[in-house]
């Protein structure tokens, strides 16, 4: 069996390229498409600094205890609401959990997926509500420039 294959269409070219591994594959395969551009290096370079920034200054918690709460309060209903699949995932193996389970569930080693299937608008989302969260909270976060954060 072939691994997956994700490609980004970003202009004209790309699409063409992707017709024509697609005439090229012998069927039976799927084919999905979804609107949008794959999350970016950046914004996921920024998550971690700002998770490491709020570690440093709440002083009682690490950054992987900030990740998991802010992909439980954040991430979950962006991708509840957007995503149908994901949803029925989550309700029915994460939702009846007690709240500190869940939040042991978005934590490494078990690190339910949530953040890495987003888009890069719905990682914006994200981005803005985890900012507006610790900032409301005291926490002065970084920055970045808007190119890279889009």
């Amino acid at each position: 069996m072939s691994e997956a294959v994700t490609r980004p269409i970003k202009h004209e070219a790309d699409a063409v390229s992707v017709c024509a591994l697609i005439g090229n594959r012998t069927p039976p395969f799927t084919v999905t498409i979804s609107d949008g551009l794959p999350r970016s290096n950046d914004q996921n370079h920024l998550q971690r600094l700002w998770c490491k920034e709020v570690a440093a200054q709440m002083g009682d918690r690490t950054a992987e205890e900030v990740r998991g709460h802010c992909k439980l309060h954040f991430g979950v209903p962006i991708m509840r609401r957007d995503h149908e699949g994901f949803a029925e995932k989550y309700d029915r193996i994460i939702k009846p959990l007690p709240y500190e389970t869940k939040l042991e569930m978005m934590m490494e080693p078990l690190d339910f997926p949530v953040t890495r299937l987003m888009s890069r608008k719905q990682k914006t989302e994200y981005l803005d509500a985890f900012h507006a969260y610790w900032s409301q909270q005291g926490c002065v976060l970084t920055m970045p420039k808007e190119k890279g954060r889009k």
